[in-house]
């Protein structure tokens, strides 16, 4: 027969709910996102949050961060997965390159947040082409984004 005390959690095993809290904060700010379009759509904060995930390997905080993409997505009219795929690029391949050449935080800071903005763009312009989707669009207020999420980014 199994007792109650078999059934508590371990004192060392601490995974707190503050994620999903996370993610349901996101969830509703994205929907405000999109009704004002003065709140910047955080797009570089999910950059951090990805590449701080691959980094730690912790699965929870990757899938809930591609749930979040997931959101972005969806909000914004972007092909599915297209920022995974992105992220994943920008992870491997030119942030290494980024972060060998500089050495102050604030350049590479700056760096991500223009390379997630300004490169997704590239990305997602690309991949209209090739499978004929209708050509993304970059308004002025990519500008004001850039700059309140880096903003955002150096307080991370």
């Amino acid at each position: 027969m199994q007792t109650f005390s078999s059934m508590q959690r371990s004192i060392a095993y601490k995974n707190p709910l503050t994620p999903f809290l996370y993610v349901v904060a996101f969830f509703i700010y994205t929907a405000l996102s999109g009704m004002y379009i003065f709140l910047p759509p955080f797009f570089a904060v999910l950059y951090i949050f990805f590449s701080r995930a691959l980094s730690q390997q912790n699965t929870l905080y990757f899938l809930l961060t591609i749930f979040c993409l997931i959101l972005f997505e969806a909000q914004n009219g972007y092909v599915l997965f297209a920022t995974l795929i992105y992220f994943s690029i920008m992870y491997k391949f030119i942030m290494p390159k980024i972060s060998k050449n500089f050495n102050c935080t604030s350049c590479i800071k700056i760096a991500i947040v223009l390379l997630v903005y300004i490169g997704f763009f590239l990305f997602h312009s690309l991949i209209s082409n090739i499978f004929l989707f209708p050509e993304p669009n970059l308004s002025y207020h990519v500008i004001y984004y850039i700059l309140i999420e880096f903003f955002i980014v150096s307080l991370l």
